[in-house]
């Protein structure tokens, strides 16, 4: 692998400056803390990649989880939920012993890019107190409901912080500006990514606006476990950064469905960003699905055990991996290096981020997740698909995520049955 490291040294770099937002702001759509998200991140990179057979594919924290993992936490708090995703982890490993890789190819594609769809919804309602500058509890509403957020609007624009506000809008500008065509042509958009600029952007305003009338609060910032030197975390306060899980909770129902929810949905995204990854490949490599199974059980399995956030491979890091011209897994297991390293010697640094400038990237995710072009897209292809993609996206917003897969899933086998017998 260090034969190529003049290539996937550059690679891990970029990777790892579009990592960073993302596991920040990952773990702040989930509820969690900052460092769930990177521990997660690390995990990804130094553990996942390695056993991985992808070679260009870089697993870490994804927003396809972000929902489960959020009602998780409010259900069973934080320590009970690392033993959800724990048990997720030994489900991937069994799927992997038991070569359930090839799943995913029959698995209704309509109900996956409906779940997607709801995922990204979801994700972009539930931003926009933390957009708006409203520091409540975790940043979010004292809704639990989805849509509650909507109706409580008017409460939480009576928080509304004007410099949250703005950070959050140069932030969305930045990042729209940077998915125009023009600025995709410039050179140097591939090494600077749009939540990377947003994020140093909402950096600059809080630094410019420290100590007077408009600053923003404590609550409006990142926050990171204490007992940090002013060159990095003391190492006598390292294993303080961990948050093991309680295991007391195994008895408990809920904590089975969330392992199977968590082992369902990650493996079916990692499964859809391996198809899309291998085809993306310039040198057209296939990944060996069960063994991606494998890799990302052990992940999941180790993160839950250390206090991360469930592991899937993603989409993003993986095309800015292949993009930058990486060569082999090197890079995907330096971006993780990177983020250890970064975490351990600068935390400081991460105190100065606006949460708005999270929300700002948060809200291009869920862009993506849910845009009008992958609805016009459905539709095209027939009421075969768009039917159970409509229900799906339904189901998991109004009801929740495991729940509405299944709704979807049975609406998918239904059209697919009455539309079948209609043409014959």
């Amino acid at each position: 692998m260090f034969k190529h490291l003049g290539r996937d040294l550059p690679s891990s770099i970029v990777v790892f400056l579009v990592a960073l937002p993302l596991c920040l702001g990952i773990a702040l759509a989930s509820g969690a803390a900052p460092i769930a998200g990177v521990i997660a991140g690390i995990i990804g990179g130094i553990l996942v990649a390695p056993i991985s057979g992808s070679h260009v594919g870089v697993s870490g924290p994804a927003a396809g989880l972000a929902v489960i993992v959020y009602d998780g936490i409010q259900e069973v708090g934080f320590e009970a939920f690392l033993l959800a995703i724990v048990i997720g982890g030994l489900a991937q490993l069994v799927l992997g012993i038991a070569r359930a890789g090839v799943v995913g190819k029959y698995f209704p594609g309509s109900v996956i890019q409906g779940m997607l769809a709801a995922i990204g919804i979801i994700i972009f309602i539930k931003q926009i107190p933390h957009g708006l500058g409203y520091a409540g509890a975790e940043g979010t509403t004292k809704a639990d409901k989805v849509f509650d957020v909507l109706l409580l609007l008017g409460d939480n624009m009576a928080y509304a912080a004007p410099t949250a506000i703005t950070v959050t809008a140069v932030c969305l500008g930045i990042l729209i500006l940077w998915e125009t065509k023009f600025m995709k042509a410039q050179a140097f958009t591939k090494v600077l990514s749009g939540s990377l600029i947003a994020v140093l952007a909402g950096v600059l305003v809080h630094l410019l606006t420290l100590g007077g009338k408009a600053a923003l609060t404590a609550k409006q910032l990142v926050d990171v476990p204490t007992g940090h030197a002013s060159n990095g975390i003391d190492p006598s306060t390292w294993g303080s950064l961990l948050t093991f899980p309680d295991f007391s909770a195994i008895g408990n129902g809920t904590i089975w469905i969330l392992g199977a929810t968590i082992a369902v949905v990650a493996s079916l995204e990692t499964l859809l960003c391996v198809e899309a990854t291998d085809k993306l490949d310039p040198e057209k490599r296939i990944t060996p699905t069960n063994r991606e199974l494998l890799a990302q059980g052990v992940g999941n399995t180790v993160s839950g055990l250390i206090g991360g956030l469930p592991i899937t491979q993603v989409i993003v890091r993986s095309s800015a991996n292949i993009q930058t011209g990486n060569a082999t897994k090197m890079s995907a297991i330096l971006h993780g290096a990177w983020l250890m390293v970064f975490f351990l010697l600068t935390p400081t640094l991460l105190t100065y981020i606006p949460l708005g400038s999270l929300a700002a990237v948060l809200f291009v995710v869920g862009y993506k997740l849910a845009k009008p072009a992958t609805f016009k897209r459905i539709y095209e292809s027939g009421m075969k698909h768009f039917i159970p993609f409509v229900v799906t996206i339904l189901a998991i917003v109004f009801i929740d995520l495991l729940k509405g897969l299944g709704i979807g899933l049975v609406v998918a086998l239904l059209c697919n049955r009455l539309m079948s017998d209609k043409s014959e």
